[in-house]
């Protein structure tokens, strides 16, 4: 039978923003045979949503399901009105939520979160984190990890870690880059060679400025380098450079850095930010400090340097952990979801839906 899906997310990597899951999602179901209309690629916020609304109803008739990515804030908002629009045109659809911030935003927002969800003839999780913190608004979720391409990252061959620092997310305050330049600080006198790129978009709220002010207020200019937002295939370039990965962030869900960086043979330190936890154990997969806290990321970097006994423990456990996110693990799953929904029954209490039975919680 004939699989055809509307996919509703941002699809911005075309415009220097970070790739989404849904533009990887997207091209491999097309290689499964899947007819797939994409929306959307517009940069302009309300635009966007224009775009997105009359995707939904001029492709109504190339489609037989949606899958719609959720975001907490005013983004919340496009996600109800496309579903909507949707649930109108007696088209069943999938959720999938996303970011760290949901889980509060949802506190705040129960109603609108609670009904959006019930709406739904699924809804995907890709975290632990997102699993446990929204359960309480619809008890069936499907975990469905964000995946990586692990052919895309060969193992960093590197024997002795070097301290050679990677620092991969967007200027953005959640992300806290500020800490970078102060955990260098901390390091630099006792590591004279230590190295650290800083690599990512600016989402233009000046934290790529203040990061810059403040390795000059610590003297750590010759120390640091900056870089912009990397295409996708340059990343596994740049990580092959590194020894050690930091995440600095203070929000934050299962972000699939983490996980590229793990397949490249790096070792992760990184804040104890929402669902970092539930992704790495700490000590095992990773080392995980408290949330703005240089002097312990500090300290971390300094334990990996001096143990390479360690090291080995984390490369061997990061590397295990990894392999289960590649997309040859987590594609079928999103196939045999998207089938179930495309070719179940109505549920007979909203005739629109379909019925999806659970699926087991993987990981």
């Amino acid at each position: 039978m004939l699989r055809r899906i509307l996919i509703v997310g941002n699809f911005l990597s075309s415009h220097g923003r970070v790739r989404g899951v849904c533009e990887e999602l997207a091209p491999r179901l097309r290689e499964l045979g899947w007819t797939v209309v994409a929306t959307s690629s517009c940069l302009f916020r309300p635009a966007r949503l224009i775009d997105m609304l009359w995707t939904v109803w001029r492709q109504r008739h190339h489609y037989d399901l949606a899958q719609v990515d959720v975001y907490s804030g005013p983004s919340f908002r496009w996600a109800e009105a496309v579903c909507g629009l949707l649930r109108n045109l007696n088209r069943p659809y999938i959720l999938t939520l996303h970011g760290g911030g949901l889980p509060e935003f949802a506190r705040r927002k129960n109603r609108r979160v609670r009904a959006l969800l019930d709406s739904a003839a699924a809804v995907t999780v890709p975290s632990e984190y997102l699993l446990d913190r929204m359960s309480n608004y619809r008890r069936d979720l499907k975990l469905l990890p964000n995946a990586v391409d692990l052919r895309c990252y060969p193992l960093n061959s590197h024997k002795d870690l070097q301290p050679r620092l990677i620092w991969l997310r967007a200027f953005h305050e959640i992300y806290n880059p500020c800490m970078v330049p102060r955990v260098l600080a901390r390091l630099k006198d006792e590591f004279p060679s230590i190295r650290l790129t800083m690599a990512g978009p600016d989402k233009g709220d000046s934290s790529r400025e203040a990061t810059i002010a403040t390795a000059k207020k610590y003297g750590v200019e010759a120390h640091l380098e900056f870089k912009g937002l990397l295409p996708k295939a340059c990343v596994s370039q740049l990580l092959r450079t590194g020894d050690i990965f930091l995440n600095t962030s203070t929000v934050d869900n299962a972000p699939v850095s983490l996980l590229e960086a793990m397949a490249a043979g790096l070792c992760v330190v990184s804040t104890d930010a929402g669902g970092i936890p539930y992704l790495v154990k700490s000590g095992k997969e990773a080392l995980l400090v408290p949330v703005d806290d240089d002097a312990a990321m500090a300290a971390a970097v300094r334990r990996l340097l001096m143990d390479q006994q360690l090291v080995a423990r984390i490369r061997t456990a990061s590397l295990a952990k990894a392999n289960m996110f590649d997309w040859s693990m987590i594609l079928p799953q999103w196939e045999a979801l998207l089938a179930i929904v495309a070719d179940g029954a109505r549920a007979p209490t909203q005739p629109w839906l379909r019925k999806v039975p659970r699926t087991p919680t993987m990981i």
